[in-house]
């Protein structure tokens, strides 16, 4: 049995992945350990898991603030010693990073240590650890047709971002109905993610009323720290009643995706990864504040490939008129799909974990 430390924890978009590559390790007899944040975020996803093993490590994120520069530094030292402790004894074949500050840690022990590390970036705009640490990994792990400069070639590979195996499409209508919709009406779910939601949730309730006179179900992720879940009725063209829901946090993902006629939605990787898994046609709304305007390069790719558009937040004026036609045109919507059907052949599980595996025999761990 070999074993994996993942550093993947501060973000959704970071411990989705770990999550998918923990599952997988562990359903081929290995042993993964995930090393995750103290945050909140993390807290509530890893408890979905209790078969997997968490370690909630030290540290906290980069910061130019005086204090919080001392701080991220004094509480980083501090993760690097936890990382260095797990991984003596000789037992760990690799460790993995997904990003963010809690990889930065496990990099900088395993090399010191001469355990092998990979990196995995979901983006298309490579992140400033992925950018900085890559120097120290033995592997980096790009989306397909992405490249970074500071890493030398042989050791980029390419591979689309890992997914949890409960992301999976599930029939429509029993979708619907677990999510408290009519089964029979048409659903448009809107996805304003943990950063950048306000725009979306203010485009959500002030246009409810309209999309229920269109005969569309509305159901809203607001984001924590957002309102309490709600379920309103509003009359539809012939004065029927058509349901909306808000809700600040869901871990049914695939059942709301699966629901879905359409989503509108940001455009991080682990939502765009999650869209194509489960078949979702989506209006993009890329993040404008997104660290290096990553989510822009997203949702134009996901666009180049025919699976979605991309509408900008300085457009989000005509996104009811966008919806509108988006529902209206069955033809386009069934093209997005057959796009994203494409692209869900590509899983990379299989191929990191062979991946993997060499590359920790090649260093003689």
């Amino acid at each position: 049995m070999a074993r994996y430390l993942i550093s993947c924890g501060g973000t959704g978009g970071h411990l989705a992945p770990g999550i998918a590559l923990a599952e997988a390790l562990a359903a081929a007899g290995d042993e993964p350990v995930l090393l995750i944040s103290r945050k909140q975020v993390d807290a509530r996803l890893s408890a979905k898991y209790p078969a997997l093993r968490f370690e909630r490590m030290p540290g906290t994120g980069f910061a130019w603030r005086p204090d919080r520069f001392v701080r991220c530094a004094w509480t980083q030292l501090q993760a690097v010693w936890f990382c260095w402790r797990l991984l003596g004894g000789g037992r760990t074949r690799a460790a993995v990073g997904f990003g963010g500050f809690t990889s930065a840690p496990l990099v900088v022990a395993a090399w010191i240590r001469g355990v092998p590390c990979a990196l995995h970036e979901s983006n298309r705009v490579p992140g400033r650890a992925i950018r900085l640490l890559g120097r120290l990994a033995r592997r980096v792990y790009l989306p397909p047709g992405v490249g970074l400069e500071t890493v030398a070639a042989s050791v980029v590979k390419a591979a689309p971002m890992p997914v949890r195996r409960e992301i999976a499409p599930h029939d429509a209508a029993v979708a619907r109905r677990e999510l408290g919709l009519d089964p029979g009406r048409p659903v448009v779910v809107v996805l304003g993610g943990s950063q950048g939601a306000a725009p979306l949730n203010a485009w959500a309730r002030g246009e409810v009323a309209a999309l229920a006179k269109a005969g569309l179900q509305l159901y809203c992720v607001t984001g924590p720290g957002q309102e309490q879940e709600r379920s309103l009725t509003h009359a539809g063209a012939a004065g029927e009643p058509v349901t909306a829901v808000f809700t600040p946090f869901t871990d049914r993902m695939a059942v709301v995706l699966s629901a879905a006629d359409l989503v509108v939605s940001r455009a991080g990787a682990g939502t765009i990864a999650e869209l194509i898994r489960c078949g979702a046609p989506a209006l993009l709304i890329p993040y404008p504040q997104a660290a290096d305007d990553h989510q822009r390069a997203n949702a134009r790719w996901l666009a180049e490939q025919g699976a979605a558009r991309v509408v900008e937040q300085t457009q989000v004026g005509t996104l009811t008129a966008e919806v509108l036609a988006a529902m209206a045109d069955d033809t386009r919507r069934a093209q997005w799909r057959a796009a994203l059907a494409r692209l869900r052949s590509e899983d990379p599980l299989t191929f990191m974990l062979a991946d993997l595996a060499t590359l920790g025999r090649k260093e003689g761990a």
